[in-house]
């Protein structure tokens, strides 16, 4: 083994040498990137990428499969009464971490998934308006999954490229908190019929539920 390496940077001194300055700068630069490891934010954001994805993995397979059983009954629901609903589950979520016990069962992480199907439910009945009957099929309903779970990914990416991981040292009860006001942003700019004045609109704080609710899911499978 020791001949070996001794043999190879033999060969690589003398490959080294025989190349041109300028060539002979950028086979260092090449040769030491394969031995440097990378940025440990890099290596974090990657990690991220890779758990939120799961993450949103584990979401789609549970919204298919209440598809299955359900169809798109939620096409029904009026932005009012999806925000309630995804009020109901956030205000769980802070009675659970408040009471540190559940009298039903339910721990907190479903909630957490709760809110990330909810949200992205609340993204497709922005894009569409509320029907009086289920009116696309399964497929149909999976495709809108799938464009707004993908829309929220890569918002998050960009977020956490500036933030560098911030998410990581907030607390799950935090998450809780901020989805709580995320709410009640909604349900100010709904009694407001959508007139705001400096205000973003209700889909992204849509955005914001689903990626602090994935946080939650991902804090709590660690």
């Amino acid at each position: 083994l020791f001949f070996s390496l001794f043999i190879c940077t033999f060969e690589l001194r003398s490959k080294i040498l025989s190349l041109e300055n300028e060539n002979k700068s950028n086979f260092i630069l090449h040769f030491a990137r394969l031995f440097v490891p990378l940025h440990p934010i890099m290596d974090y954001q990657e990690k991220t990428n890779a758990q939120f994805e799961q993450a949103l993995a584990e979401c789609r397979a549970l919204f298919e499969k209440k598809l299955h059983d359900y169809k798109a009954s939620w096409r029904i629901l009026r932005p009012t009464a999806l925000t309630d609903q995804l009020f109901i589950k956030a205000k769980r979520i802070r009675s659970l971490e408040i009471k540190k016990e559940s009298m039903v069962g339910e721990g907190i992480r479903p909630e957490f998934i709760a809110l990330i199907n909810y949200g992205i439910v609340g993204l497709i009945q922005l894009s569409k308006g509320f029907a009086d009957t289920v009116d696309i099929d399964n497929t149909e309903a999976m495709k809108l999954y799938d464009q707004f779970a993908h829309e929220a990914l890569e918002l998050m990416k960009r977020k956490n490229h500036d933030y560098d991981e911030a998410w990581r040292g907030m607390r799950v009860s935090s998450y809780t908190d901020l989805i709580l006001t995320k709410i009640e942003r909604i349900k100010e700019i709904e009694n407001l019929g959508g007139e705001t004045l400096v205000s973003e609109g209700i889909d992204a704080n849509y955005m914001d539920i689903i990626n602090y609710a994935v946080f939650g899911v991902i804090k709590l499978s660690e």
